[in-house]
């Protein structure tokens, strides 16, 4: 019996449970067969085969895009219905997380055609126990026959249609690539990685096959980091397989575990969409890739390295849509955002953004850059390398194998007659003194430092050999930066702390015995973890006359600290603490990030 093609059972399932009213009930039964066939004519129109159109009762219902009654601006949807029919019928709902899934388990189950014909994702196996994802609660007899087939005892979970699609459309694309390419490459000899490759030469027709597989396994990847939201993808050669991983939010994951011989092929798949040299497999080498996903355009940035066991590929994630935010939305508070706005509006000065790799120096420099952005205005970057190519920059890359450095550059960018220079690090005398030269002849300069805290910014130019005097007369200011994990919003919580287990980290610490926070339970939008998304942490100072005169008598960090604090700089502690305390992240995720002193 199809339960989700019942017409009276679901709606009656639906009104019960005030999902919908009586009206829309009218409404559903009236126009289904319109409904039905509006949907077929727009999926043919989208060049899906009616053969592979499963249109039920749910897809119908969900067409009309229903308004919840008593719950304005809350819409019915797929996660909401199929809950509550494996509610209704006994079952645990499943949410199916790419991540969490196993290639074999999905893939070597039960055939691919079956499974997308009765929409069925195998999706772990517990004590002996087959994990199995179903659509229709009415086709459980079909499980009989699997049980009989794998001799193995099934465990039947609800999960809605759209995640088992994407599921099997995804892990048996990419599975069927892989596999393909493993027998067009399989070699009968030890791969001893670097250390001695031993080929197997195969026929034309074999490598145009092989090539063609791969191809379609590196499009899947790519994919699933998008949709993922990946920053980074590792490709990673071990002994026996390549592990594929990717960095969400900060944090990585490991998607794929390939077999070995697949990942020359993959390597060299990349470093071609790259332009590297395929060849080249002893030295380092950097490139990128620009690719459409979803009519959005961003940019992969590859790196290639050689390690123990062949050639390591890692690829970080460009879009404008991170690297370019609204600079009021980075997460600024008010004092900063104010001070910050006076940097970027001067006419002309030196202003540094300091914080390790990772912190997100670049999203807030581009971001800037965008802000600032117009026609009447010549923006020109040196980068190493270019972060992502964007038409209203003239962006220059470093290439200091023909000897066009920083310093190099800066020398000669002059004669561009720009209005506003961006560099990307300065990281030596030469590159500091050509950027305080810059801002002394009346050009706004920004650029980024690796130093622990706004403040070493001053102390560190001085170190390098810039005279403090051309340091106080060009420096507007400085910016420490973090990046830290914010608290999911489907699964946050309050939570009483006591405040004992709160000190001794150096944040400023309301005088109370306990105190309310908030932190993230661990759901399916989180995968778990609490936290979905990130933002900034800030230590923002100008530079005052007071800083300006220290700075001239070459005085220490911490006393300019002292003084830049008494101004009203706040620090990135501070700044943690208020993050905190507003609920954006956690008191644990503050203290990762910006120390435990």
């Amino acid at each position: 019996m199809q339960l989700l093609n019942d017409e009276q059972y679901l709606l009656d399932l639906l009104f019960r449970h005030k999902l919908i009213n009586g009206e829309q009930r009218k409404m559903i039964s009236l126009k289904r067969d319109l409904q039905r066939q509006n949907l077929m004519v727009k999926m043919r129109d989208q060049g899906i085969d009616k053969s592979e159109v499963h249109i039920d009762l749910v897809d119908i219902i969900l067409s009309f895009n229903l308004e919840i009654p008593d719950k304005a601006g809350e819409f019915l949807s797929e996660e909401m219905i199929v809950r509550l029919i494996a509610e209704d019928r006994g079952l645990p709902f499943k949410k199916l997380d790419p991540l969490d899934l196993e290639l074999e388990v999905v893939t070597k189950t039960i055939p691919q055609n079956f499974a997308m014909r009765h929409l069925l994702v195998p999706f772990e196996v517990r004590n002996g126990v087959l994990q199995m994802a179903v659509y229709e609660p009415g086709n459980l007899g079909i499980l009989e026959d699997i049980t009989r087939a794998n001799q193995v005892e099934i465990k039947p979970y609800m999960a809605t249609k759209t995640d088992i699609n994407r599921i099997l459309g995804e892990f048996f694309g990419f599975q069927k690539s892989i596999t393909n390419a493993e027998n067009q490459l399989r070699s009968p000899h030890v791969d001893l990685g670097n250390l001695e490759q031993l080929v197997k030469i195969g026929s034309a027709k074999e490598i145009s096959a092989s090539d063609k597989n791969i191809k379609a396994a590196v499009s899947h990847m790519f994919n699933y980091a998008f949709d993922e939201r990946a920053s980074d993808i590792h490709i990673e050669p071990k002994r026996n397989k390549s592990l594929v991983r990717f960095r969400i939010d900060g944090v990585l994951h490991t998607i794929y575990e390939l077999p070995k011989v697949v990942h020359s092929a993959m390597v060299s798949r990349i470093k071609f969409l790259a332009r590297l040299d395929i060849t080249e497999k002893r030295r380092p080498q950097d490139g990128r890739i620009k690719v459409e996903h979803k009519g959005k355009e961003a940019e992969l940035r590859v790196s290639a390295v050689p390690v123990s066991f062949g050639e390591k590929i890692v690829m970080r994630i460009l879009s404008s849509e991170v690297l370019f935010q609204d600079i009021t939305d980075i997460g600024f508070n008010e004092r900063d955002a104010v001070v910050y706005k006076e940097f970027i509006e001067a006419p002309h000065g030196l202003v540094l953004v300091t914080g390790p790799t990772g912190s997100g120096k670049s999203t807030t420099l581009y971001s800037t850059l965008h802000h600032i952005a117009s026609p009447e205005i010549n923006i020109t970057t040196v980068e190493d390398p270019v972060e992502m190519v964007y038409e209203e920059f003239n962006q220059i890359a470093v290439q200091s194998a023909i000897d066009v450095t920083f310093a190099t550059i800066l020398r000669n960018i002059l004669r561009q007659d720009p209005d506003i220079i961006m560099i990307g690090e300065i990281r030596d005398l030469d590159t500091a003194a050509n950027a305080i030269q810059a801002a002394l002849t009346g050009h706004l300069v920004f650029s980024t430092l690796h130093t622990n805290d706004a403040v070493s910014s001053i102390t560190r130019l001085v170190e390098l050999g810039v005279q403090p005097f051309l340091v106080a007369s060009t420096l507007l200011g400085a910016m420490a930066q973090r990046l830290v994990r914010t608290i999911c919003p489907e699964c946050r919580e309050d939570v009483l702390v006591p405040m004992a287990n709160l000190q001794g980290f150096g944040f400023p610490l309301p005088d109370k015995p306990e105190i309310m926070l908030q932190r993230g339970q661990g759901c399916r939008h989180c995968r778990g973890t609490g936290y979905y998304g990130r933002s900034g942490l800030f230590e923002i100072f100008p530079m005052s006359d007071r800083i300006k005169q220290l700075t001239g008598q070459k005085a220490s960090a911490s006393e300019m600290q002292t003084i830049a604090k008494a101004e009203g700089m706040t620090t990135l502690k501070e700044d943690a603490w208020q993050k905190v305390m507003s609920g954006l992240t956690t008191f644990e995720e503050a203290v990762r990030v910006t120390g435990s002193s």
